[in-house]
């Protein structure tokens, strides 16, 4: 049977897609924000570097694929797998290199040799925030400084977290000045991964601030973070950023979001009182 093609709504004279009409607007207090590819482009072509990475290792072992075919293996479970703790990544590569007959290091050593390789990349990218000759707007989704300034103004509790190892999160974060809008509710991947989770973190700020159905508002650009903000009757924002370009959608992240269930896709930040005004009830489709 054919499935029925769904037209795509939305708001009037914008980019904002409204995927479910149903949500429940007007009630959010609490505003999770997810970091890399959603706030920050400090890491942006970080598949570019993993990738590689693993096929490289994966090519060496005895029982190996041609490489076209590893590379498509690969980048199938990076991406599966993105959102959460990069060492779920790393630990999935070990496993990936003992099916096809070889011995496998750490998950902790591939995780360090990717961080150094990713560091290559993206250092100058940081030196530059910090010593003021790479202006922060240039390295963060569009509009993003102006939408967690109107949240903080509007009285929301502004949360963090994300996959990236806590020290690198917090390092970039004051890098690009957006530290001040989060206090101490910036939260990031631990070296005892089991001890942290974007649903470990998502349940926790649901209790603290008592909060229910509409309560959580949140973006992301991952599978893992809308999937759970759903799961606990948020909102959730999906933004399908283009990190390169800055510029429009990238079609693969918004369909992937769709699928984990994002309420509402968007390409950035530019249109941020259009979707306030949708999401607080003064605005419709």
């Amino acid at each position: 049977m054919l499935q029925k093609k769904v037209t795509p709504m939305f708001l009037p004279g914008t980019r904002i897609e409204i995927v479910n009409p149903d949500l429940p607007r007007g009630q959010f207090s609490a505003v999770l924000f997810d970091f890399d590819g959603t706030l920050s482009l400090v890491r942006e072509g970080w598949p570019e570097v993993m990738i590689p990475m693993m096929v490289d290792i994966l090519a060496e072992t005895p029982q190996a694929e041609p490489r076209e075919a590893l590379s498509e293996h690969v980048e199938e479970f990076v991406m599966r797998l993105n959102g959460k703790q990069t060492i779920y990544q790393m630990i999935h590569l070990a496993e990936e290199v003992g099916k096809r007959g070889g011995t496998a290091k750490e998950p902790l050593e591939y995780k360090q040799q990717y961080h150094d390789l990713l560091w290559e990349r993206v250092s100058g990218r940081v030196s530059g925030l910090k010593d003021g000759s790479v202006e922060p707007e240039i390295l963060t989704v569009p509009g993003s400084r102006e939408l967690l300034e109107k949240l903080q103004a509007a009285g929301c509790d502004l949360y963090l977290a994300s996959g990236t190892d806590h020290q690198f999160v917090a390092d970039e974060l004051a890098a690009l000045k957006l530290d001040a809008y989060f206090g101490p509710h910036v939260y990031g991947a631990q070296d005892e991964y089991k001890s942290f989770s974007k649903k470990m973190i998502i349940e926790k700020l649901m209790a603290e601030n008592s909060l229910g159905d509409g309560g959580l508002l949140g973006f992301g650009d991952g599978y893992v973070e809308i999937e759970e903000i759903k799961r606990v009757g948020g909102i959730a924002v999906g933004v399908a950023s283009d990190e390169k370009y800055r510029e429009g959608i990238n079609e693969w992240k918004r369909n992937r979001l769709m699928r984990a269930g994002a309420d509402i896709i968007i390409p950035d930040y530019r249109e941020r009182d259009a979707l306030l005004a949708y999401l607080t009830n003064g605005a419709d489709v």
